[in-house]
């Protein structure tokens, strides 16, 4: 074979392989998706309007990067390199610890405590907490918070490269203040840590099967309750760590894991998985009406608290439906929240109506404070006002004070916001709060 043969052959073999990944999206299905990641939709030439997409050529770029043929396998293939080769994973959303471990990035700023909420925001979120737990005993359930530990809270020796954190945590921190507000809390790190055998998955963000077992008896106990899941028996059973999922989306690798055996519930409602928003189901052989909001660390949980409870509602919506207490005639709430989005506890109104509260004796003092009012979807004649506040004292509630002679209290959001749910009737004239340890008070200025 002649030299300009050889260079022509070298060309069109190296020009096929560039075709492959597109080529092939004709002739497969689409792609699957590897651990959380959303692949982008096949665009229209028209929008919903029937007017021309303009962004038509941008999205269908972005939706061969995300279909292409063998995207699966590369990725892997890439990730497996990078992991043996250079020790380095491809995404920051993992992180390599020693012996195979996996760690969820997302976590490692409270491993290193490099961000700590600040005390307004810790106060913020116990209080907001107390004001829950206040609505649902005044609703007749018993009332219960727990935080899931991140892995490496509870696993540090896997970790690597990475210098911890020194003194008390944001979870540490919540917890006391918890206390001090009187709100009813359950201490997941201390019932983890006197176990001697470890309860999460290597590959994977989350507790395990006997992990879960050990926090359903933990729940249950804390709500003046008894269960032994933990205790089994369990079967052997098979896990792929979601964690792994992220740098192998081809792979094939599992994890051991444990399945208890003889739980006993039904479901009101098919689901397509344990992360559907809402799951309802009837244990066979439990007591009462329990009412969780729950994160993904609810999916493992939720199956024993299921067969616990005679009815049972687990929802992962944010913000916290508390208006579907009194719908469930629930005996007890319990929010479930993993350790690393404390954050999202002054993110958002629960849907409950703002307590009322004695007004405060305050001054007046100078500008205003905008209040945005919107229709309330699921408390029927009350409406969600919204505002931010110039700088509070620390640990400052904020009050709402109306036209129809109600004060009421506020939840804290972060950056100075605050918000809650009132009659359309109250009128609300002016928010009151602390500052330099004097109770000031603004006017409202809402449409």
């Amino acid at each position: 074979m002649g030299k300009k043969a050889a260079c022509a052959l070298f060309t069109a073999l190296i020009l096929l392989a560039c075709l492959v990944p597109s080529a092939g999206m004709a002739l497969s299905r689409t792609a699957d998706t590897g651990g959380n990641e959303t692949l982008a939709a096949l665009p229209s030439v028209y929008d919903r309007q029937g007017r021309v997409n303009t962004q038509y050529l941008s999205q269908l770029q972005r939706y061969a990067e995300d279909h292409h043929f063998l995207r699966q396998e590369m990725i892997t293939l890439w990730s497996a390199l990078n992991v043996r080769l250079l020790g380095a994973s491809i995404t920051e959303d993992v992180v390599l610890g020693e012996d195979g471990w996996l760690y969820f990035g997302d976590t490692v700023p409270d491993y290193a405590g490099t961000a700590p909420m600040t005390d307004r925001e810790i106060f913020s979120a116990a209080r907001n907490l107390a004001m829950v737990s206040e609505y649902c005993e005044s609703q007749g359930a018993a009332f219960l918070f727990t935080i899931a530990p991140n892995k490496n809270s509870l696993y540090p020796e896997h970790m690597s490269g990475i210098t911890p954190g020194a003194g008390p945590g944001n979870a540490e921190r919540l917890a006391a203040a918890l206390e001090s507000q009187g709100v009813p809390y359950l201490d997941l790190f201390a019932a983890f840590r006197d176990q001697g055998e470890t309860l999460y998955f290597s590959t994977d963000s989350h507790w395990n099967g006997r992990g879960a077992a050990l926090a359903a008896d933990a729940v249950n106990g804390a709500l003046g309750r008894s269960s032994r899941y933990f205790e089994g028996p369990f079967a052997p059973a098979s896990h792929r760590g979601d964690l792994y999922d992220m740098l192998y989306p081809a792979g094939t690798a599992e994890e051991g894991d444990f399945a208890l055996e003889g739980l006993r519930f039904t479901y009101d409602a098919p689901i397509r998985s344990a992360e559907n928003l809402i799951i309802q189901t009837h244990g066979q052989e439990g007591s009462g009406s329990l009412l969780m909001f729950r994160d993904s660390f609810g999916n493992n949980l939720y199956p024993y608290l299921a067969d616990s409870f005679a009815s049972a509602l687990f929802s992962r919506s944010m913000p916290c439906r508390l208006d579907l207490l009194a719908q469930r005639e629930a005996d007890f709430a319990a929010v479930e929240l993993v350790e690393r989005n404390l954050r999202y506890l002054i993110q958002n109104v629960p849907v409950m109506p703002a307590p009322r509260r004695q007004a405060l004796e305050s001054v007046r003092g100078g500008g205003f404070v905008r209040l945005d009012l919107e229709p309330s979807e699921n408390l029927p004649g009350c409406v969600l006002a919204s505002g931010t506040l110039p700088a509070a004292d620390p640990s400052s509630p904020v009050l709402v004070n109306g036209a129809d002679g109600g004060c009421y209290e506020a939840f804290l959001l972060e950056d100075g916001g605050f918000g809650l749910y009132l009659p359309e009737s109250a009128g609300p004239e002016s928010v009151v709060f602390y500052t330099g340890g004097e109770a000031l008070r603004l006017p409202l200025v809402w449409q």
